[in-house]
């Protein structure tokens, strides 16, 4: 979503501004709570923030509705057939049966493939998988004969040419030469040995064959079309220039395709191969030799479809103007409008020289698609106010947290029923419905959980107020430390004729289709991952001056990006080495994003809104997190740039079915991985030392830390701390008092994590379950009450003394950002979720966190940190016992 600061049009511009507006952001944003304000650097940085890759990759495809009323009413009024979703499309034939099958709108996604000959079980899926994989290497081989015919007829023309550059009358120099056809041989003959070494193991094909390594090597060769892109420019220019000097060269350009006609064939190409990799893969069993080589090729092939310039052909992404000048779009996206205290979805349109917030209109079945402008705004009219020169933001209404927990709860319950009637093969009418429903309430979400106020000026002096969500934004960074105004924008008014047609391109320039909401998605796509992902931030460069640098990683959860890890900070560098790991659980994550700041310590920079010290953001990437190419074994090194500076760093995952597990240690002289009864009898003690350690430590200097437990330690301390306590070492307190706040969290709740039964035990699971579940609030009462006095004694005592401490800590939500139902998140399912043996049943789910047994978990625990204080003594003193049969 776009996070534009934008001042209101002057009156009589061609739309009526509201008299008291503001903005709130809206989609895959940061978690409610959350405020990072930073700034930049420069202009220059902000501006290079805005750009992000128009290329469509594959994670960017755009399914569902198109259509949605701004003013809140949503219409999921299927796309008509025909109607984009990428940017462009090669003329090659479809590599995939797949994706053919798709465009036929099939309801299956696959297209039918012969079965005949095959046996059953095993033996017929291995069968079917290693014909798909046939059919779909046989697809992309013929597009690929005709992508290497093309470059062949691009290429015949360079030898003459080249031949009469050394002759006294040249159609063209050497240099010329090489600039308009620079890097095409290198691909030709690239594509020629690939497309050579495929065809007989194609031709050939049986069980045994292995290609793998063909696609690996395809991949790590990306960096020449990374070099011709880069020049793309100089020889389109250079190629426009010669034919209108020379009319030999005219004649050739005439007859024979020239670079400027190819642009979009070699990336299209590698869009292409990469889509081909996810229908390998797909197919490819993980034993197979070639698993590991192909999802090695697709994470190479995504990260360089991720860094490429977006500027690729302006033709595609601009709009003339009537004066001749090009207008060109720059970023478009989605964000919620605040007016007069009604929140709207709007789209919003940045060109290089005017900002446009449209609404698309409602339009009839087989009608055109049009957006309905409600103002615009020259980019030389807008102002960023610095924090010290700004008022204080007025109040916006927020929705209270347990209503968003709700919701998400409801929207929880409908995809199950989504999926059981898919399972039970039910009719499509009432899985349309169920879908519609879950549309209306993932949009209300959208709409209402953006609160963090963000304001820009008009240069007329009009004040307008917003709530960005996230420092991962750019222009909202902008806010807090402006940039230069840039000198050589002109401001203007657009006649109506104009604004119209401007307008009328944004249609057809967009390339945000969709509302960001998970309804929106094809059933086959990717949910996301579940699990732990495992990351090291090594070093950044590229830094031009010394500073104090430190990285927050955030991932996405439930459509929200939550900030989850932060190094510390390395002092007076242009080279920080951190080294740090980090065990970041995943929640449906489907993106990694990695943010540098620099460290602020001047007392003069406080964000008036909540007297906080700001500091400048530096730089900032995204890796896509694809479950077919993300390593689960070895520790994969990446490097990531931002705005000229690269951060290097590892990582790998654990499957979410791994992190379920709870393994008993084997020794049980420890503590982690041990009963709490028999570390607790061992002691001598009422609750484990380990708990009451790192609480005290906690209470004593963490309890103010923002994002305290959700923020990540870093690993290799946390896993020293679990080596001290599991050692006994007399050191542990001064180690406590030396180490990083978040590593004592962490440690925390990883004793409770890694317990061989859950802190309220497998055999009242059901029961918690059950009575949470309960609409008679007595009756619940009663249930809940009677389940904690249940519990064995050391277990219940920990519970009540971990309860106090999590309504303690959440006492200081203005100013950790924790409320209850944010430490009711992290720690329910970690206190709740069943033993292996035991979870097995509830396995069915996990692909969703937000599943019926993830969220009865986080509501148990809310249910007992909402409730008035409970004291052991009288639990015990009752002797009332209800039946715990519901």
């Amino acid at each position: 979503p776009l996070p534009m600061p934008l001042p209101l049009p002057a009156q009589g511009e061609g739309c009526t501004p509201s008299p008291t507006w503001g903005l709130l952001l809206g989609g895959a944003m940061a978690a409610r709570g959350r405020q990072h304000p930073v700034r930049y650097a420069s202009l220059g940085a902000l501006v290079a923030d805005t750009h992000r890759p128009l290329l469509v990759l594959l994670a960017d495809f755009n399914y569902g509705a198109e259509d949605y009323d701004a003013e809140g009413n949503e219409d999921t009024k299927v796309p008509p057939e025909g109607s984009e979703t990428m940017p462009y499309i090669d003329e090659s034939p479809t590599m995939s049966p797949q994706l053919s099958a798709r465009s036929q709108d099939s309801g299956d996604g696959i297209s039918p493939t012969p079965t005949d000959g095959l046996g059953t079980g095993g033996e017929r899926d291995a069968g079917k998988g290693l014909e798909m994989r046939k059919l779909v290497l046989s697809g992309f081989l013929a597009s690929e004969e005709i992508y290497i015919n093309q470059l062949e007829a691009l290429l015949l023309p360079m030898k003459p040419l080249k031949a009469t550059a050394t002759t006294s009358q040249p159609v063209l120099t050497i240099q010329q030469i090489e600039t308009i056809f620079y890097k095409i041989q290198d691909i030709y003959e690239i594509h020629k040995e690939f497309y050579d070494s495929l065809c007989p193991k194609v031709q050939q094909w049986d069980s045994k064959v292995t290609l793998g390594h063909l696609f690996q090597k395809l991949a790590s060769q990306l960096g020449v079309y990374k070099a011709f892109l880069d020049n793309y420019k100089v020889a389109r220019e250079t190629a426009e220039k010669c034919s209108q000097s020379n009319n030999q060269f005219q004649k050739i350009s005439e007859v024979t395709p020239l670079p400027t006609a190819l642009l979009y064939k070699p990336i299209d190409r590698v869009t292409r191969s990469t889509l081909v990799l996810h229908d390998l893969l797909k197919h490819t069993p993980a034993d197979h030799p070639d698993y590991p080589l192909l999802q090695d090729a697709l994470r190479i092939s995504q990260n360089f479809l991720s860094s490429i310039n977006e500027d690729i052909d302006p033709r595609r992404t601009a709009v003339t103007t009537p004066k001749g000048e090009t207008r060109q779009l720059v970023k478009d996206g989605f964000l919620v409008e605040l007016s007069e205290g009604s929140r709207k979805l709007r789209h919003v349109f940045l060109f290089t020289d005017v900002v446009l917030c449209a609404k698309l209109k409602k339009t009839a079945v087989g009608k055109h698609q049009q957006y309905d402008c409600k103002w615009y705004v020259p980019l030389a009219d807008l102002v960023f106010p610095a924090p010290e020169e700004s008022e204080p933001c007025p109040q916006v209404h927020t929705i209270p947290d347990h209503e968003l927990e709700d919701m998400k709860m409801k929207i929880s319950t409908i995809k199950s029923e989504v999926q059981k009637e898919k399972a039970g093969k039910g009719q499509s009418r009432a899985i349309e419905r169920l879908k519609k429903k879950m549309f209306e309430n993932e949009f209300w979400l959208l709409l209402n959980s953006p609160t963090i106020p963000f304001r820009i000026h008009n240069r007329n002096g009009k004040v307008g107020a917003c709530q960005p969500c996230s420092a991962w934004e750019p222009l909202a960074a902008a806010a807090h430390h402006p940039p230069c105004a840039p000198t050589d924008l002109q401001a203007f008014v657009l006649s109506s004729v104009e604004l119209q047609v401007l307008t009328g391109s944004c249609f057809k320039l967009r390339t945000v289709h969709n509302i960001p909401v998970t309804s929106n998605k094809d059933d086959d796509e990717s949910p996301g991952l579940y699990g732990f992902l495992h990351v090291i931030v090594h070093s950044a460069k590229g830094f031009k001056q010394s500073a104090n640098l430190y990285c927050t990683l955030e991932v996405d959860s439930f459509g929200y990006f939550v900030s989850k890890a932060k190094t510390r900070v390395f002092r007076d560098t242009t080279e920080p080495q951190w080294n740090e790991e980090f065990e970041i659980e995943l929640e449906g994550s489907q993106s990694l994003r990695i943010l540098c700041y620099e460290k602020c310590y001047d007392k003069t920079k406080l964000n008036k809104d909540n007297n906080e010290i700001v500091d400048k953001i530096m730089g900032k990437g995204q890796v896509q997190l694809d479950p077919q190419a993300m390593p689960t074994k070895n520790w994969h090194m990446d490097v990531i740039e931002m705005n000229g500076i690269k951060v290097e760093f590892s990582m790998k995952f654990t499957s979410r079915d791994m992190s379920l597990k709870r393994t008993p240690s084997k020794k049980q002289t420890g503590v982690f991985g041990v009963k709490i009864s028999v570390v607790t009898k061992r002691e001598r003690s009422k609750v484990p030392y380990i708990v009451r350690q790192c609480i005290e430590e906690v209470e004593k200097r963490g309890i103010e830390e923002v994002g305290i437990y959700r923020i990540s330690g870093v690993a290799t301390d946390i896993q020293a701390l679990k080596a001290a306590f599991d050692a006994n070492n007399k050191d542990i307190l001064v180690m406590l008092s030396d180490m990083d706040i978040n590593a004592i969290a962490g440690t925390l709740k990883l004793y409770f994590r890694e317990l061989p039964e859950p802190l309220l035990t497998d055999r009242l699971y059901p029961a918690f379950m059950e009575g949470i579940a309960l609409s008679d609030p007595a009756a619940k009462e009663n249930c809940m009450m009677h389940l904690l006095r249940s519990l064995p004694d050391p277990n219940l005592i920990t519970f009540l003394f971990l309860l106090e401490h999590l309504k303690r800590v959440a006492e200081k939500e203005p100013i950790n950002k924790m409320s209850l139902h944010n430490l009711a998140t992290v720690f329910g399912p970690t206190l709740l979720r069943p033993s292996e043996v035991e979870s097995k049943g509830h396995l069915t789910l996990a692909s969703d966190i937000w599943s019926h047994d993830v969220m009865a978990q986080v509501q148990v625990l809310l249910y007992y940190l909402q409730h008035p204080p409970i004291s052991f003594a009288e639990l015990k003193r009752n002797t009332l016992y209800f039946s715990t049969d519901v």
